[in-house]
């Protein structure tokens, strides 16, 4: 055999025993169907099919583990190798076989569920009814059977008498024993419920069958002596017993009673002598034969006439206070003389304590406690006691001097409220409030612990000390208050504002004293306020006068609108505004006049000398001085009317120096001054080159100087001088 021949045989080998060991399988599908309908009738034969299909290698059979579920309960396990269809049979469905399948299928680990199908069968049996026995004396059992034919399930069956249930009838088994109800014709009947969870399905009735319920022919039998005209306290003969008794009927039992109250209980006969009460108009008596589950009841009723009335207590005051003396009366308001047979009532009081004392019959005083206390009382006569109804006593407690004051602040010309109250009290408290000796206002408190209040408005100050209130809760003399002692606030109606000094003599340096008056009740909060800083007060006082003042040395900075605040508890007020202009101080007025005149001063004199220096002149060194000559005064006046044009004359004080030369004439001892004539030209400016001189020469002697004219051809323009920088 070659070798490529070997390999694939070796291979082959290798690959059928893996797949034999460990097959490899997908169950795809798995159906669960309903044969031959999901609704059938009762009776039906029901096939459940579960059809699988599975994806696996080879032929070789594989074991399949199949589970059916009814409403997810496993209801049938079977394990088979075969891959046909599994098949779960309902033979003869019931309604018990109502519900929801499901098939699960379980191959080497690999688990596949089908869908849920829902089974539903229709038709019940019906139910039949038998009695062991269908006449039957009162009290008697009897025993009723429900068939069914092969229900199947869990069954509950219902027993009906009459079309009513029977008690306690509801029971797993189809056969019941009861007595029935009353006498005469008892029609009974029967139906089953099957119980398929969560659901339920009742059967059609069953048919009826009559039980026919004779009566016992005992009876109880009453007998009541005397039955008329009977008083409380007359002794009543009783007997109870029963009529045609036979050995058959000796197991019963009889019960006398009087209300809700057992007077006595025996066998065939029972006697009582009971005495008579009148606790209602009318008496009713009952013997009560038990025999069995049988009641047999007789009544009579008899009327009972009061021997004496319910007593009542009663307390002479409407109202009392602690400590107080009481009286307490306990009376029967009727009376059988005729009865009593001149017998007296007995009265007497619970509890009967220290504090009560007797003081005749059915009367007790006494002081009233300082805590409620209740107090009832008994009248007795012919062994007959009646309790009277219980009287609470509540004692009350006195008020106390009331307090009076004023809420709040009390302001001219509002409303203000007046409380009242008295410390102590048992309410309703009447508060009264007086205004000089008037009533004005009356509340009531019903409340512990609270005041009264009143609301007024004051029209006028010192009003609220004419107010005072009383307090009163009961008939004694109400309690008294002082006097309301409670200060009128009179409002703030005005402020007005002055200043020292006038506003017109006010500078730098200068003490004002701002004056603010006002009318209002003291104290009074007083604020300084100026427009640009209104926020913060310059000054905050507190005054119990009408006016105050703020003082202060003012500056330029001080110029502004100034005005004062007040303020008191009632309200506030804002005074008029005053302009307050700062003026210069005196010192300042007068150093601005004197600056001016002095700086003009220096300002004319730096001029002036400004000016003479650019006047002066240079001049040659002469031993006389020289003068200006001018025009007489005839020719000047002459030619001011004849030329208005003609030049001005200016004079010029020029210095010569002394001549060096000896022998020239000498200057006198002293001041040699020259003057020269100095003509404006035309054109405003000076030509010192046009005009002719006069030498006046002082020779410091006794002699006149002497005056020599010269035309202006003879003056040598060079002997002038030159003028000086």
């Amino acid at each position: 055999m070659g070798l490529l021949p070997l390999l694939t045989s070796t291979l082959l080998f290798s690959w059928t025993t893996l797949n034999a060991a460990t097959p490899a399988l997908k169950i795809t599908k798995v159906d669960l169907s309903i044969e031959p309908n999901a609704t059938v009738k009762r009776d039906a034969n029901v096939v459940l099919r579960c059809k699988a299909e599975v994806l696996a290698f080879g032929t070789e059979a594989l074991n399949r583990v199949y589970a059916i579920y009814k409403d997810d309960i496993v209801i049938y396990n079977k394990t088979t190798s075969s891959s046909e269809d599994l098949l779960y049979r309902l033979p003869q469905a019931r309604v018990s076989n109502n519900g929801k399948y499901k098939c699960k299928i379980s191959i080497m680990g690999e688990v596949k569920a089908s869908e849920a199908a829902t089974l539903t069968v229709e038709g019940m049996s019906e139910p039949k009814l038998r009695l062991n026995k269908v006449n039957i004396t009162e009290g008697e059992s009897v025993t009723a059977t429900c068939l069914t034919s092969e229900e199947t399930g869990s069954l509950w069956f219902s027993f009906y008498d009459n079309s009513k249930e029977v008690e306690n009838a509801r029971v797993t088994s189809n056969e019941l024993t009861f007595v029935p109800k009353g006498v005469g014709i008892h029609i009974i009947h029967c139906s089953y419920l099957v119980l398929v969870l969560p659901n339920s399905f009742r059967s059609q009735k069953s048919n009826t069958v009559t039980l026919t319920v004779e009566e016992l022919s005992i009876e109880p039998v009453l007998k009541i002596s005397p039955q008329d005209n009977v008083y409380e306290g007359d002794t009543l003969n009783i007997t109870c017993s029963v009529s045609n008794v036979t050995k058959d009927h000796q197991a019963g039992e009889l019960f006398l009673s009087q209300d809700t109250e057992l007077l006595k209980s025996g066998r065939t006969s029972i006697h009582v002598n009971w005495t008579a009460h009148a606790r209602t108009p009318m008496l009713t008596i009952k013997c009560l034969l038990y025999l069995r589950d049988v009641e047999k009841v007789v009544n009579k009723t008899v009327s009972v006439s009061e021997l004496f009335s319910v007593p009542t207590l009663k307390m002479s005051a409407l109202e009392v206070f602690q400590g107080d003396e009481i009286s307490l009366t306990c009376r029967s308001e009727k009376l059988s003389y005729d009865r009593l047979e001149g017998e007296s009532l007995i009265y007497s009081l619970e509890p009967f304590d220290y504090h009560m004392v007797r003081k005749g019959n059915g009367v007790f005083v006494g002081k009233a406690k300082t805590i409620d206390f209740n107090y009832t009382c008994t009248a007795a006569a012919k062994g007959i006691k009646k309790k009277s109804n219980v009287l609470t006593i509540r004692p009350k407690v006195p008020v106390s001097t009331p307090q009076i004051w004023v809420s709040g602040t009390a302001i001219l010309g509002r409303k203000v409220e007046i409380f009242c109250q008295s410390g102590t009290g048992t309410p309703p408290i009447t508060y009264t409030l007086w205004k000089a000796n008037k009533q004005h206002q009356i509340t009531v408190v019903h409340e512990f612990n609270k005041a009264a209040n009143f609301t007024i408005v004051i029209n006028e100050p010192g009003g609220l000390n004419h107010y005072l209130c009383t307090a009163s809760n009961g008939e004694r003399k109400p309690e008294l208050s002082d006097k309301l002692q409670t200060p009128v606030i009179e409002p703030m109606t005005e402020a007005y504002l002055m200043v020292v000094p006038d506003l017109n003599d006010i500078s730098e340096g200068h003490t004002v004293i701002l004056i603010c008056s006002f009318l209002g009740t003291p104290p009074v909060t007083v604020r300084w306020l100026r427009d640009s800083d209104d926020l913060n007060p310059l000054k905050t006082t507190t005054t119990n006068f009408n006016n105050t003042n703020y003082e202060f040395v003012v500056n330029k900075e001080h110029t502004d609108n100034y005005y004062c605040q007040a303020e008191n508890r009632a309200n506030s007020v804002e005074s008029n505004k005053i302009n307050l202009v700062v003026g210069m101080a005196m010192w300042k007025k007068l150093l601005i006049p004197g600056t001016v005149i002095l700086v003009v001063s220096s300002l004319v004199m730096v001029g002036f000398i400004l000016f003479t220096r650019s006047r002066r002149v240079r001049v040659d060194r002469t031993p006389e001085s020289v003068w200006s000559s001018r025009k007489p005064d005839a020719e000047i006046d002459n030619d001011s009317s004849t030329l208005s044009n003609e030049p001005e004359v200016e004079y010029t004080e020029v210095v010569h120096p002394r001549s060096s030369d000896p022998t020239k004439n000498p200057l006198r001892k002293g001041t040699e001054t020259v003057y020269s004539e100095l003509q404006n030209s035309p054109h405003g400016a000076a030509d010192h080159h046009d005009y002719g001189s006069v030498k006046y020469v002082d020779l410091n002697g006794d002699q006149q100087p002497g005056i020599t004219q010269h035309s202006p051809k003879d003056i040598s323009y060079s002997d002038l001088p030159m003028p000086v920088d």
